[in-house]
């Protein structure tokens, strides 16, 4: 089977384009950690490493920070100002959360494609800021995520941006934003495992052709690359942020293990197969950038999915997962090769990574319009 399948949803119908990353950003949203339970037992030091990143971030950009009640803010106010990460580019939103990881529970922001001429189905102009708010269910695994599936038409309204709830065949579509990576300019990296397995079923019932015309119809796209499998330790089942990203619009860095006996090691092989038979949206190939895996990060003898490809890229700068590895390095030397107009940070991930997160789980960007 093809890793790259086309769109067939013609290019006219096509209205809406989401930007890569690494385009400029009005601002980083966040959410502030509270629920205990997804770090048993090592909740101490994240609200740290929350305000370290958002020192970084709110040095380039506006930090949109959701905290649960006003003494949800008290609190991070304290924390970011002994931290030295308080700022006036810090704005804060009280809205109740299950969870942190916003990457998955907000919306997708998108723009108008220039070539597209359809208005915008809420009726505002096709050159508005427009969020996709895609239906949340916790990644079809957990209960409670009542508040956190109302959390990307709290965005959606705080942006001033129109809101677009995705449907096919009359139903809304279930997805997050950390099962797929675009390039920008038509392309989409997903897996077969987060979206078309019966584990952990977001959509019963959607098959690949139907995704394809969600993504073609919601993002702009024309192309879809679909991987296999994502690592081990990852309970979404699957995402793709944790193996492959796009860094240009013709260029990913995806993941690789160089011993045959650990299980990641054949998946993240099929992965780098697949990308070399794959194209992006003009028919031409992928350049690919191996990065090693760190070492199998375990906790309380669980393997937990510590990948270097959960990094964030905002304005002027890239924020990436690190392990205490010696692999660190060469993560951090690769991608600072790759964005030699940015900073490229390492943020010490050993502990955030025991709530199966790392840093790009817990941001979603908003581009600017």
């Amino acid at each position: 089977m093809s890793a790259v399948r086309k769109s067939t949803t013609p290019s006219r119908q096509i209205s809406y384009r989401m930007p890569a990353e690494w385009e400029p950003h009005e601002a980083t949203w966040l959410a502030w950690p509270h629920y205990k339970q997804d770090w048993p037992g090592k909740f101490e030091p994240i609200p740290w490493v929350y305000a370290e990143i958002i020192r970084y971030l709110a040095r380039h950009e506006r930090v949109e920070l959701i905290v649960n009640d006003s003494a949800a803010e008290k609190r991070a106010r304290t924390i970011l100002d002994r931290a030295n990460a308080l700022s006036d580019n810090v704005r804060f939103h009280r809205w109740p959360t299950d969870r942190v990881w916003v990457r998955d529970s907000g919306c997708s922001f998108v723009v108008c494609n220039e070539r597209g001429t359809t208005a915008l189905a809420s009726g505002h102009s096709p050159a508005t800021l427009t969020g996709i708010t895609w239906q949340f269910n916790a990644w079809a695994k957990y209960s409670n995520y009542q508040c956190d599936s109302k959390i990307s038409a709290s965005m959606v309204q705080a942006a001033n941006a129109a809101a677009l709830p995705p449907t096919l065949r009359k139903r809304r579509v279930i997805l997050e934003g950390g099962s797929i990576d675009v390039n920008g300019c038509g392309t989409l990296l997903t897996t077969e495992e987060c979206l078309l397995s019966h584990t952990q079923e977001r959509n019963p019932g959607m098959k690949r052709a139907d995704y394809e015309r969600a993504f073609a119809e919601y993002l702009g796209i024309k192309g879809v690359i679909w991987l296999g499998c994502g690592i081990v330790g990852d309970d979404t089942h699957g995402h793709v942020d944790d193996i492959t990203r796009f860094v240009a619009p013709d260029t990913v860095v995806t993941m690789v293990e160089s011993n045959p006996d650990d299980p990641n090691y054949e998946p993240l092989r099929d992965n780098i197969r697949r990308l070399r038979e794959a194209s992006d949206q003009n028919g031409k190939p992928i350049s690919i950038v191996e990065t090693p895996m760190p070492a199998p990060v375990v906790f309380e003898h669980r393997r937990l999915p510590a990948s270097y490809a959960n990094f964030y890229i905002a304005n002027g700068v890239v924020l990436v997962p690190v392990f205490n590895d010696p692999n660190d390095r060469v993560a951090l030397d690769i991608l600072a090769d790759l964005f030699p107009d940015r900073d490229v940070v390492g943020i010490y991930s050993g502990d955030l990574i025991w709530g199966f997160g790392a840093i790009h789980c817990m941001t979603q960007q908003q581009p600017k319009a």
